[in-house]
């Protein structure tokens, strides 16, 4: 158990310092090639974003681990949520002034019922895996579309671009992105490797492993990422950055893994995680919309989140272990 303890912590720790480096020369890059910077946040720094949930469900599907998979996919958008945006509001309520990002909100909101239809049968099919990714490229064109008609003076625009490096060379840029890449895919394997042995150990499904210690792992970054920009007043970066990596969790996370490695969902799966993952996004949907002019997430709603986020996990973790 120390062994697969330690490999889980390592896995972590890589798949933190990667995710960052990860980010740091993908948005270098775009940034050099002349990418405008809210185009780059909408997709580069989302996509990029999801890059420890991606590489950890491409590595357990590839060694046939499926449930840790899905579970890393819909616990990482429970935990972003939940643990990240609740945590995030109760130190400091964000404002929701973007344009941009009420647009995306409707986004995630069908993202998330086309996952629902297609676990509806309790198996994940190559053809479904096809229909997520062929979403994704869907998803990332409309981002891009979306970018551009954006209003240069929206919140959101301003907040990527204070963010975005500005005085990285290409060279060195591309460098970043090679360290980070390799880092995360080291760090993915490793930490599919000790959460599949902690797993066996106590003799519960991958599912419940992937919910609880490999998504909140996975949602580190995300935790940072909202913490210092709402700490900055940079509100729209804050949620918008949860927005856009629960798009591609989902997309991108369970596209590639039922592409690779097609498995039946556990029933677990589709009468209780995939609800509360919709449940979750509808009251997000509900705290941010406008009603009253001032759509923001309060300290007392962050409280909420990240109360109902611990009942959850406590729920799971004292039917499993």
């Amino acid at each position: 158990m120390i062994g697969n303890i330690l490999l889980v912590v390592a896995g972590l720790v890589l798949l933190i310092w990667g995710a960052d480096r990860f980010v740091h020369g993908a948005a270098a890059t775009a940034r050099n090639l002349g990418v405008a910077p809210l185009l780059i946040g909408l997709t580069v720094v989302a996509f990029a974003t999801s890059a420890p949930e991606i590489l950890v469900s491409a590595v357990a599907a590839v060694q046939a681990q499926p449930g840790l998979a899905v579970g890393n996919a819909i616990g990482s958008n429970i935990a972003n949520i939940g643990l990240v945006l609740g945590l995030t509001a109760m130190i400091r309520p964000i404002e929701l002034k973007s344009a941009t990002l009420r647009q995306e909100m409707p986004a995630l909101l069908a993202v998330s019922l086309l996952t629902v239809s297609l676990f509806l049968d309790s198996y994940l099919s190559r053809i479904d895996g096809l229909v997520m990714l062929t979403g994704l490229v869907i998803v990332m064109v409309w981002l891009a579309r979306l970018g551009m008609r954006s209003a240069a003076t929206d919140p959101i625009a301003q907040d990527y671009d204070a963010e975005i490096p500005t005085d990285v060379s290409m060279h060195m840029a591309i460098v970043w992105l090679l360290i980070g890449l390799g880092t995360l895919l080291l760090g993915a394997d490793l930490l599919v490797d000790g959460a599949v042995g902690i797993a066996r150990i106590l003799g519960v499904s991958q599912v419940v492993i992937g919910i609880t210690i490999v998504a909140i792992g996975t949602s580190l970054p995300e935790l940072a990422v909202s913490l210092a920009s709402a700490l900055k007043g940079e509100y729209g970066l804050a949620i918008g950055n949860i927005v856009g990596s629960n798009i591609f969790n989902l997309l991108a996370v369970i596209g590639v893994a039922a592409t690779i490695s097609p498995a039946s969902l556990p029933p677990s799966v589709l009468s209780l995680h995939i609800f509360v993952m919709v449940a979750f996004t509808l009251v997000l949907f509900a705290m941010t919309y406008d009603y009253d002019g001032k759509a923001e997430l309060s300290r007392l709603e962050g409280l909420a989140l990240s109360v109902a986020y611990m009942a959850y996990v406590g729920y799971v973790i004292a039917r499993n272990i």
